[in-house]
């Protein structure tokens, strides 16, 4: 993309049961389309793109907004690091509690249920005289639409096809009320359809036969050429709804940023795996029921291709004021089942409970897919494979970062990578990352 001229005013630095087949049905809230025709069925119009009242943005402190799914809306942010199916466990690896992703007036419950906008989501910076507003939802596409449980999914778009109002009208009313200086948004996974992915390589790895879901033709098709062109324009369209909703709030181009991020991969190549492949190990010992040959095609093919979807998307949206942040390997060295970290666990652990000193550099910071412990609280299905509390805090770390070289670069860079910066917590108490 051309180089930017930058906006005008600063950024202010600141064993296989049928509960366990049950379980694997949501293992993630990645949720794929129902059908093809529902992937590519057309959008509801588009709110137009002329302003609206008011003709200017309002006034008061900055605020940051995020906007997409889970990986950036804080699924699995209530734990922090992994143990096993003993109970006597759980509180080892709850840093938040069953309030975690409880975002409703009052903190009684959540204001769209199971978006799971978490406490520790990275869009809440804490800086001083900087807001956050986290309008992400766990399961979002590019289009708004309701899942299987009757659960709104909204989507980057103006419908109501969710019963809920999409992400672009919720930041477009937003930004009347709220001085929008950044908006950041993760999307794409579920248009691809992780879910479906993630659910026939676990039930392939437990199969008693040799399978694999990297050779399933469906998957194959979900990452074709064809089909990746498809979802970028899919992400290009929902990123031209982020401008849509910005001016009819009336906001110039140059008067806010756009961070559009990739996904960070959670789980290692094959080499990496501190378990064995046989005998369905992976999975009892650490919840990453990946055969070798699936977890290479997962690393080195599906990730690559939706980065490659996310980056097309951006590119072809023409929005002049967006950046791409690569989060890729953000999660390096941390990834689930990784070698090198462990368990939180008193007998076999690495450490004994989340809150030990050097707890963020000896576990995981993605949570594992659970099974026959997911049916009951206090797992949930949908948390599974997805960026941990360390996993939130160390992105949040990222972007962070992100908003200050937006600010300080003249002009302002159109991409930037963020990775593990070494052992320990700054002072915030968040792994250490270091931006590029």
């Amino acid at each position: 993309m051309p180089q930017r001229s930058r906006r005008h005013g600063r950024i202010r630095t600141t064993a296989i049961t049928s509960a366990t087949l049950a379980a694997l049905a949501a293992t993630t809230a990645l949720t794929a389309p129902t059908s093809q025709a529902a992937a590519s069925a057309p959008e509801a119009p588009s709110a137009p793109e002329a302003r609206t009242v008011p003709s200017a943005p309002p006034e008061g402190k900055d605020w940051v907004v995020s906007l997409g799914d889970s990986f950036i809306s804080g699924e699995a942010g209530r734990w922090a690091g992994n143990t096993d199916a003993n109970p006597a466990n759980f509180p080892r690896v709850d840093a938040l509690g069953p309030s975690a992703y409880h975002d409703a007036p009052g903190r009684g419950g959540e204001r769209v249920e199971g978006c799971h906008r978490a406490r520790s989501a990275e869009i809440h910076l804490g800086l001083d005289g900087v807001g956050s507003e986290n309008l992400a939802c766990s399961g979002a596409r590019t289009y708004s639409f309701k899942n299987g449980k009757g659960r709104s999914k909204p989507g980057l778009d103006f419908s109501d096809a969710a019963g809920t109002p999409g992400q672009a009208r919720q930041l477009a009313d937003f930004a009347r009320k709220h001085k929008v200086r950044m908006v950041t948004v993760s999307i794409g996974g579920n248009d691809f359809g992780f879910a479906p992915v993630i659910k026939s390589c676990v039930l392939a790895y437990l199969s008693p036969l040799p399978k694999s879901c990297s050779r399933e033709p469906a998957n194959i098709a979900r990452f074709s050429a064809e089909s990746t062109r498809a979802r970028a324009a899919d992400i290009a369209g929902g990123l031209r709804n982020i401008r849509k909703a910005m001016r009819q709030a009336g906001y110039e181009d140059g008067q806010y940023e756009v961070v559009v991020q990739n996904y960070p991969s959670p789980i290692p190549p094959a080499s990496g795996f501190r378990y064995p492949s046989p005998m369905g190990a992976r999975q009892a010992l650490g919840g990453c029921a990946f055969t070798d040959r699936d977890a290479d095609w997962a690393v080195n093919t599906v990730m690559p291709t939706v980065s490659r979807a996310v980056r097309k998307g951006l590119a072809d949206s023409g929005l002049p004021n967006a950046h791409f942040l690569d989060l890729s390997g953000a999660l390096d060295g941390h990834r689930l089942c990784e070698k090198g970290v462990g368990l939180v666990e008193p007998l076999r652990g690495t450490v004994g409970t989340w809150k030990a000193p050097d707890a963020a550099d000896r576990t995981e910071w993605v949570n594992w897919v659970r099974t026959i412990t997911a049916v009951l609280p206090p797992f949930q299905a949908q948390e599974g494979l997805h960026p941990n509390y360390w996993g939130q805090l160390a992105m949040r770390n990222c972007l962070r970062q992100t908003f200050a070289a937006l600010d300080a670069a003249r002009p302002a860079p159109d991409s930037l990578t963020c990775v593990g910066g070494g052992k320990g917590l700054t002072e915030r108490g968040e792994p250490r990352m270091r931006l590029t």
